[in-house]
């Protein structure tokens, strides 16, 4: 696979992409291109929209950019990890932190939760999928993470699929090797991580995990970590021990 090209500016279109065709630019886009990065009719950017790879694109256009002429292919498309991030929302510009950094860090999704003691009610998902594409952007990433809506904890137990592995941390867990824990785990349905609210899990909660199947309490340490951390701490975890960062992602 090419290395990634970190100099030229990279940007998401929701368009298919093949060499030769030209996708027309949205106004925030056009701005974006002309009168914050200056560039102009010629300069090369790097174009992905999450399905067809990461392709070497021309800015078209008289008098500002509003168009992007797709030249050649640079990378394929890859795959996420079966990876979800499932976590209690956080308030305004730690959930823009969190989003970002789960996004990083390689989830192919996010669930936000309400929890007993979780302390936002209404979760703006449409800033959630900007702050995915800024940081997929940002970072090289050919894929977009779902952001999906929120809902209740107990819903969410009572869907969720059996065979995937739930990792939920929780500061009353008993402190033990967190990555030995993980390292005895084979997921055969990909990885749920589950970070609760500032408050913890409500007791009824912490029962009602403990009686899921295939579900793993993992302590991240004898300090209390707050949420957003926790989040970094354990996808960094489950990464290591079962995700892509083994070279082998989970599935």
């Amino acid at each position: 696979m090419p290395s990634h090209d970190f100099r030229k500016p990279r940007l998401f279109v929701d368009a298919p992409l093949e060499s030769g065709v030209t996708v027309a630019l949205a106004r925030d886009q056009s701005n974006y291109l002309g009168n914050v990065l200056r560039l102009s009719t010629g300069d090369a950017i790097l174009v992905f929209n999450g399905r067809d790879g990461e392709w070497q694109a021309s800015i078209t256009g008289r008098k500002r950019p509003d168009g992007l002429h797709i030249e050649r292919r640079t990378r394929p498309q890859d795959r996420l990890p079966e990876l979800a991030y499932v976590f209690a929302p956080l308030k305004h510009a730690r959930l823009d932190y969190i989003v970002q950094k789960a996004v990083e860090m390689g989830v192919s999704s996010l669930q936000p939760v309400l929890t007993r003691f979780t302390q936002v009610s209404r979760v703006n998902t449409e800033r959630m999928r900007a702050n995915v594409i800024e940081a997929a952007e940002q970072c090289g990433i050919l894929g977009i993470a779902e952001v999906a809506e929120p809902v209740a904890f107990d819903r969410f137990l009572d869907r969720r699929q059996e065979e995937r592995l739930l990792v939920f941390c929780d500061e009353a867990a008993d402190v033990a090797n967190p990555w030995h824990a993980l390292a005895r785990e084979r997921p055969p349905g990909g990885i749920d991580v589950l970070i609760g609210p500032e408050g913890g899990f409500a007791e009824e909660e912490r029962e009602a995990l403990l009686r899921q199947p295939n579900a793993l309490r993992l302590s991240l340490g004898p300090r209390i970590l707050r949420a957003d951390t926790a989040g970094v701490a354990a996808l960094a975890l489950v990464q290591a021990a079962l995700g892509d960062w083994t070279g082998d992602a989970a599935r």
